[in-house]
């Protein structure tokens, strides 16, 4: 049952109003599309989106669940700037970005689908698949739990740019987001290149923490220029791979934790990589040198006992130098965002629906994403509804999955926003004699080399 003991309609203020704004974001079948949100949100995983008719709160027929798909419209800026304003309580500003593919293998007649890396499904036997995937932008903090707030989605068309969608991405959402002290850092994965990153960052006041592989080479600036020829433009070598072309490190910090034990920071500053080509052919000059601070992180052992603990590198481009306390556990903090895509797979039905057109999956992934933010204001208050055989956990630090099993009484106490459907009969269905014809098909669409 939902803990009523002290709760109110005012105490309910901060997730009725969201709900409210959000109910005027809907600015096309907007009831349908509402009481789909609600229907997330009372019903576990299904097996299609018909099934969430099904839900109490859902006071439609079947057939309006996929008319809000087809016909509905979401306002999706006014979207971001409403989750802009039902942020983490963190100190730091930290912020994960990642991409998470929506696989359609077979869906040849849905268009704009590409080729993506994906880990747990394989095309002839490469982890390759083809459809569509989605850029996230989500807050995370250094909590003890794996809550993260979504602030910019986004899907990535065949022949966009990673690295330069989402620094846009980036540089919207610091405009809808007012300047604090902190420096909001951006932590991305072994994805993307930091080269075009910095590239792109420009004078923008955030810092961008990137993951390496151990792979790269790094270089000094030169320390003298040659009296004759072109001078040079690289210096001292840094092989991540080869210990013994490290200099000594500009920063070092040691400390004990109690997930990793002894961990070991070190940062070398004013490194560079080999500036990659220009994009044209026929371009001439020489690409900018972009130069950040090379990051090493060490630790003593992984929470999960049974693997062995690999070296970390990092790279931050930032107008100011990094702080090394905060730095390894900003990247830690990105993994939440990996959960966050678990369970709105899993548990919120975000890659369910076979949909026709992409436009289909943009208006479901807004309102997974909804779904997910109610979930978090509602997280003070609700009780713990837990099995015989699950652990109790703290009061008003439940994970997603609680949450979401205890909402459906929590939803009793909140104001009823959708309007009651009218009746309009019985649809006279195709005419007589019309034929659909068949869909046009659309290949995958495979990157330039």
């Amino acid at each position: 049952m939902c803990d009523t003991r002290e709760m109110n309609i005012s105490s309910l203020e901060s997730l009725t109003s969201f709900r409210q704004q959000m109910y005027q974001l809907f600015t096309r079948r907007r009831d349908a599309l509402f009481g789909l949100t609600d229907a997330l949100l009372t019903t576990g995983p299904t097996l299609s989106p018909a099934h969430l008719s099904l839900a109490s709160s859902f006071q439609r027929g079947w057939g309006s669940v996929y008319d809000a798909l087809v016909e509905g419209q979401i306002d999706g800026q006014s979207i971001e700037r409403l989750l802009a304003q039902h942020l983490l309580e963190a100190d730091e500003a930290i912020y994960a970005v990642d991409a998470s593919v929506w696989a359609r293998c077979d869906a040849e007649t849905s268009p704009e689908r590409a080729f993506y890396h994906h880990l747990s499904r394989h095309s002839a036997g490469q982890p390759i698949v083809a459809g569509w995937a989605y850029h996230w932008i989500a807050q995370v903090s250094f909590a003890h739990d794996s809550w993260t707030a979504p602030r910019k989605v986004c899907r990535l068309k065949p022949g966009d740019n990673i690295n330069q969608l989402a620094v846009g991405q980036i540089k919207e959402l610091l405009q809808d987001t007012p300047e604090v002290a902190p420096l909001p850092i951006f932590v991305f994965d072994a994805g993307y290149e930091p080269g075009q990153l910095a590239l792109a960052w420009g004078s923008l006041h955030a810092a961008a923490l990137t993951r390496l592989r151990s792979g790269r080479c790094f270089y000094a600036d030169p320390s003298e220029a040659a009296s004759t020829g072109r001078p040079p433009r690289h210096g001292h070598k840094f092989a991540c791979a080869d210990p013994t072309t490290w200099l000594k490190p500009n920063q070092e910090y040691v400390t004990e934790d109690s997930q990793y034990g002894r961990v070991r920071v070190r940062a070398w500053h004013h490194l560079h990589a080999i500036p990659q080509n220009h994009p044209k052919r026929g371009t001439r000059g020489p690409r900018p040198i972009m130069r950040g601070t090379l990051i090493l992180v060490e630790v003593a052992q992984l929470p999960k006992q049974t693997r062995v603990p690999k070296q970390l590198w990092l790279w931050w481009h930032a107008p100011e130098q990094p702080l090394l306390p905060l730095v390894w556990r900003a990247y830690v903090a990105r993994f939440l965002l990996e959960h966050t895509f678990r369970f709105a797979k899993q548990y919120l039905n975000w890659t369910l629906p076979r949909v026709h057109h992409p436009e289909q999956a943009d208006r479901w992934t807004w309102l997974v994403v909804l779904a997910y933010t109610q979930l978090r204001l509602a997280r003070p208050f609700v009780a713990d509804h837990r099995l015989p055989w699950e652990k109790p956990l703290v009061e008003r630090k439940l994970t997603p999955y609680r949450v979401r099993r205890a909402f459906p009484s929590l939803l009793r106490h909140l104001p009823v926003l959708a309007n009651l459907p009218k009746p309009c009969g019985r649809s006279p269905g195709r005419p007589k004699g019309r034929l659909s014809g068949h869909a046009t098909r659309y290949p995958a669409v495979k990157k330039a080399a």
